[in-house]
């Protein structure tokens, strides 16, 4: 007597219809190179897709929207993964992570002041590639974060105040949408999808080229002022108090920083707590001068405030760069009376023990806080000061604690909190909403529903269809 077992074959992933997509650059769960592939920029956080795809250029990009739709998948874009976190506080396991790193050319048309950055092109790119014409670009606070996301989220530059939100100096986005169609969008075509994408973050397709506005800023007068910490409590109060009535010109940021003895560290940081203000004076050096001369008046041990290259601007606020193990949390605050200016000294001033690396005090107002009529999404921000407060977190343990003092800090501001979101400075999954006013969020929400009807794309901070539930 003869018996035949029959064995059922090895189930197969959906994601394993990718496998030959990006010229083979996919990996799935289980494959040697998956854990390098889905590592973000903030290394704090555990990414677990279905798979990480590496696309050339769009056609990769078109090709594994159509196949991740038709294995029943859903694309999330990431540059960098900076502000990884929100992301992965998501489900992921029907996933496919599109990385754009290796799409990172970049562009100038000196003469129409237009830059053109590939999907995955960084702020150091594109600012490298404008110097040499006298142009600047409104990029943010730390050289290595990805344009794409950047922009598409809202965007603080150090000319903020004077020239508003990044998102509103784009000009062209060039995206695959959930047909899989590689679509222009701008003031003429594509009008609804051109509004949301600047500030609706990556919930409408994948960005695979970005074109903004330069402006002809070839130098500045920015720089540092340093304290000890100790210093804090009147540090904190003048430049509360003169940063009220700064001019748009102006835009800086407060930050009260504790740092470990390193040896890589340079002597006036290393192992030090302190109050730092930097920022820039869209001025000349007479006006630059003028305006910065109350807060001179403190006597700071180190001012690096001078007029310099406008390039330079990418490595002033001293952010890490490279891949980095963090954990933060933010509010935006309607203002700094003297109760909230007490209450912030009081988790990070002088004798706290916070472990927080930085508790920064951004300014807002000026032209972040108006609205234009051919403005997106995200047409300016409500609040007097954005926060964002930030730990480094190599271990379990110090992530635990990091988290519990950024969100103590939120918690000491909250009498004088907006209620509103920067969601660029939003690290963990919240309400989306609160980063836009009623009307834009009912339209983002119809423009969803239209654009990603079946909710193929997963964003950082999603935004559901009015149709249908989040996606």
């Amino acid at each position: 007597m003869t018996v035949e077992t029959t064995l059922d074959p090895t189930p197969v992933s959906p994601a394993d219809a990718l496998r030959d997509l990006c010229g083979g650059a996919v990996h799935l769960a289980g494959d040697p190179g998956y854990d390098t592939a889905r590592m973000p920029w903030n290394v704090a956080v555990d990414q677990r897709p279905a798979a990480v795809a590496f696309p050339r250029h769009a056609q990769d990009v078109t090709d594994v929207v159509r196949a991740a739709a038709a294995a029943g998948l859903r694309v999330a874009p990431q540059g960098t993964g900076h502000n990884a976190g929100a992301l992965a506080d998501q489900a992921l396991e029907d996933v496919v992570l599109l990385r754009t790193n290796e799409m990172s050319a970049v562009s100038i048309d000196a003469e129409s002041r237009i830059a053109r950055a590939e999907g995955g092109a960084l702020w150091q790119d594109v600012v490298e590639a404008a110097a040499p014409h006298g142009l600047a670009a409104l990029h943010g606070s730390s050289p290595d974060v990805a344009v794409i996301g950047y922009s598409l989220g809202g965007g603080l530059s150090w000319y903020a105040r004077s020239l508003g939100l990044a998102a509103n100096s784009v000009t062209a986005v060039e995206v695959v949408t959930a047909d899989g169609s590689l679509v222009r969008a701008d003031a003429r075509t594509e009008r609804d999808l051109f509004w949301a994408l600047r500030g609706g973050g990556g919930n409408f397709g994948v960005v695979t080229a970005i074109e903004f506005r330069l402006y002809p800023i070839s130098d500045v007068y920015a720089g540092m002022l340093l304290w000890d910490r100790e210093r804090a409590p009147e540090v904190v109060r003048t430049w509360a108090e003169w940063s009220r009535t700064a001019p748009d010109s102006v835009t800086t940021s407060l930050r009260v920083m504790s740092f470990p003895p390193l040896p890589e560290l340079p002597p006036f940081l290393s192992g030090r707590q302190l109050v730092v203000i930097d920022g820039a004076v869209l001025a000349d050096d007479a006006v630059a001068e003028a305006l910065l001369a109350p807060l001179r008046m403190l006597e700071p041990e180190m001012d690096t405030f001078t007029r310099v290259p406008s390039a330079t601007l990418t490595r002033l606020h001293m952010d890490p760069e490279g891949p980095t193990p963090a954990v933060s949390a933010g509010t935006v605050l309607d203002g700094l009376p003297e109760e909230a200016i007490e209450a912030f000294l009081a988790e990070v001033g002088p004798g706290s023990t916070t472990s927080l690396l930085a508790a920064e005090l951004r300014q807002l107002g000026g032209a972040l806080g108006r609205s234009s009529a051919d403005a997106g999404a995200l047409s300016h921000l409500d609040g007097a000061y954005a926060g964002f407060f930030v730990a480094i977190a190599a271990t379990p343990e110090m992530a635990q604690q990091g988290r519990a003092d950024a969100t103590s800090l939120v918690g000491a501001l909250a009498p004088w909190a907006t209620g509103t979101s920067v969601l660029n400075f939003t690290e963990e999954r919240t309400d989306t909403s609160t980063a836009y006013d009623r009307g834009a969020w009912e339209r983002l929400r119809t423009i969803r529903a239209q654009a990603d009807p079946d909710g193929l794309f997963a964003a950082n901070h999603p935004v559901p269809g009015r149709r249908r539930g989040p996606a």
